[in-house]
């Protein structure tokens, strides 16, 4: 039992040093923040940050491993779900990820400025090579099995999934160039239009690597973009 408690502690305390990095790194750009601005977040000692980190790359990687496994939490029992056939999977599974997104939809959209600064450029592209290595395998296995119900049509299930992968990625920067527009100019129904089309481009894209019928994944709506931006009133077309 004490085992346990002292590794449950050890856990613990080394995730209230990964929060505090977390909220330094969006706050100051991982090149700039230092070991010193953790010790003095939390008021602990050099010693008792080495106890758990040997520095601070290997603080990083176990920053970028943790949200990884955060995100698999969530996708993993859409992956292993027997029941849910293949197109339904890859909806669902693009629907969590927006889902998560809105759920922390203020804390994103505070820490949106820093993550896409220039001092965050490095640790931007591990955390997308990270995810495309630990997502990838994931959607192969949506994609195999949609091979298999015939509903995709595509010769290699793995070259889809990274694309498929790569894609999301892109997307997720596309859209954080916009609200990143929306928040310096205030006046979120000018992007409406602009975020819809996106979205669409980016899924019919999709669709067309894995050999889906058309229109057969979600679009993202105006009203759903509203309400996201808390904006009432949008512009026409």
């Amino acid at each position: 039992m004490a085992r346990i408690v002292k590794e449950q502690e050890y856990t613990e305390k080394s995730n209230e040093i990964l929060d505090a990095a977390q909220r330094l790194l969006y706050s100051k750009g991982y090149e700039r923040m230092t070991i010193q601005d953790i010790l003095t977040d939390l008021q602990i000692s050099s010693g008792a940050f080495y106890h758990y980190f040997n520095s601070k790359a290997i603080l990083l990687e176990a920053l970028i491993e943790r949200m990884q496994q955060e995100a698999e939490e969530f996708l993993l029992p859409i992956i292993n779900d027997p029941h849910l056939p293949a197109l339904e999977k890859l909806q669902v599974f693009f629907a969590t990820l927006d889902r998560l997104k809105a759920a922390n939809k203020s804390f994103l959209i505070g820490m949106m400025r820093g993550w896409y600064s220039d001092d965050n450029a490095g640790v931007r592209q591990k955390v997308n090579e990270a995810t495309i290595e630990r997502r990838t395998p994931l959607v192969t296995l949506i994609v195999s099995q949609g091979i298999q119900e015939g509903v995709f049509s595509v010769p290699y299930a793995n070259h889809a999934a990274e694309i498929i992968v790569s894609l999301m990625l892109s997307m997720e920067n596309s859209f954080a160039r916009l609200l990143l527009l929306v928040e310096q100019e205030r006046e979120g129904f000018c992007y409406i239009d602009d975020i819809v089309d996106t979205y669409t481009a980016y899924v019919d894209a999709i669709e067309h690597v894995v050999g889906a019928p058309c229109c057969s994944l979600y679009r993202l709506d105006t009203k759903t973009v509203r309400e996201w931006l808390d904006v009432e009133e949008v512009t026409t077309r």
